[in-house]
């Protein structure tokens, strides 16, 4: 009966903060740029001014999760610093400096009728985010929604729970400042699991909902969902080295896509390497990684390499999330192709090739959201697309795809004019 009546009270905090987004977010849609850049800006400046108590919220974050033994992986996507803060007030500085969305004319035309049609970009209207761990989600997300005009309601993880509190201040401050309503963009304040439920089933006032986190709440969300979803599962990217590959290139690249940041769902699992230049090629490209601390898992042939450890079948298909990277030769830019068909995740497929043939074959044979040619996969963000930020990327094929910046988070309507038009 008490765990019952729990889930009653947090159905109806999360309802509550429905109502006031779906009021907020009316107001949204006829915000004028200068009030939302107002607050954007002077989130930043506050967020500035907050360094120590952000960073002291942040370590309390932290404590809690090396005492529940979170990875290495988990704990550096959940780490503020200095210089990270910095990043992210640079975040919130470049979408408020995006031009407006709301209202942007998509295509106009006349019809012989004498109607004079035109589609132009509207608000999605409320959008709920579910994350866990990286605290930097709630100013990216509350950033790109407000930009887009919509209202926002987040639901961070536990893990980060100190952080996003400490950072969602910031960003009501904004509000407050530019005369916006300050339950535009809300933090749910409990951490219970029946919170994300809750939002889920909230489709009388949440429009769209953007999980960010790990599969297994990928899945639920996708599960659950009465609302649409711009997800994706995992991040299995991988980075094919093409017998056509300029090897310091490639030697450059590779290193990058795995080792960056390992932990980001961009980072590089898979190393594919044609038959042809295993020997030549895929050698010291192994060899970089295994001496920057990555464990190389690698199939009979590459396990030829000193170093390297065995791969099962387990490895090809798995986002590590860690200083661990799968390996295996291919037959050419087909046989890539196929493992990647078979493996992928849709998210992101790197090929390293001078032959530009070669690449637009792999580009127009793969389906994923993002393919790129002599770059690291670790590109694969909104922020280095130039759309400020991202609030996700998706793999589905409806509405968005890839980096989710304020123009995705756009809907349209058409516009219709006559004089004293009527269809005969």
């Amino acid at each position: 009966m008490t765990e019952h009546l729990k889930q009653m009270e947090i159905v109806d905090i999360v309802s509550k903060l429905g109502e006031r987004a779906s009021k907020a977010s009316t107001r949204l849609a006829q915000a004028c740029d200068s009030s939302k850049r107002t607050a954007l800006e002077t989130a930043a400046e506050v967020m500035s001014t907050r360094h120590d108590l952000i960073l002291a919220a942040n370590q309390q974050d932290l404590e809690a999760g090396r005492r529940r033994g979170l990875s290495e992986a988990m704990l550096d996507r959940l780490m503020l610093d200095r210089e990270r803060l910095e990043g992210i007030e640079g975040s919130l500085r470049a979408v408020a400096a995006l031009d407006d969305p709301v209202g942007e004319e998509m295509a106009r035309w006349q019809r012989p009728s004498g109607l004079d049609i035109r589609r132009i970009r509207t608000p999605l209207g409320v959008i709920g985010v579910i994350y866990e761990s990286r605290p930097n989600v709630t100013v990216d997300a509350g950033a790109l929604c407000l930009k887009s005009g919509n209202a926002v309601i987040l639901r961070g993880g536990s893990d980060s729970h100190c952080s996003s509190r400490a950072l969602h201040e910031c960003m009501v401050a904004g509000l407050r400042a530019a005369g916006l309503p300050e339950a535009a963009i809300q933090l749910v304040p409990v951490t219970d699991r029946a919170a994300v439920g809750a939002m889920l089933k909230l489709n009388q006032h949440i429009d769209v909902i953007v999980p960010r986190g790990g599969r297994s709440l990928v899945e639920r969300v996708q599960t659950e969902a009465r609302v649409p979803v711009f997800a994706h599962l995992e991040g299995i990217c991988h980075v094919y080295v093409d017998h056509h590959a300029d090897l310091a290139k490639a030697r450059k690249v590779a290193l990058n896509a795995k080792t960056r940041r390992p932990g980001i769902c961009g980072a590089a699992e898979c190393l594919l390497v044609d038959q042809e230049v295993w020997k030549t090629k895929g050698a010291p490209i192994v060899e970089d990684l295994m001496s920057a601390g990555v464990e190389v898992r690698a199939d009979s042939t590459l396990q030829a390499i000193p170093g390297t450890v065995a791969a099962t079948e387990q490895d090809y298909g798995k986002e590590f999330l860690n200083m661990t990277m799968a390996a295996r030769i291919v037959d050419g830019v087909d046989g890539a192709i196929k493992h990647i068909r078979r493996y992928g995740s849709g998210h992101t497929d790197a090929i390293i090739t001078e032959c530009d043939q070669t690449a637009k074959r792999f580009f127009e044979s793969l389906d994923s959201a993002i393919v790129m040619q002599n770059a690291s996969t670790q590109f694969a963000d909104g922020g280095e697309f130039g759309m400020g930020a991202e609030i996700g990327i998706a793999t589905g094929k409806v509405h968005a795809r890839g980096p989710v910046g304020v123009r995705q988070l756009t809907s349209f309507k058409y516009v219709v004019k006559g004089d004293g038009t009527v269809r005969p």
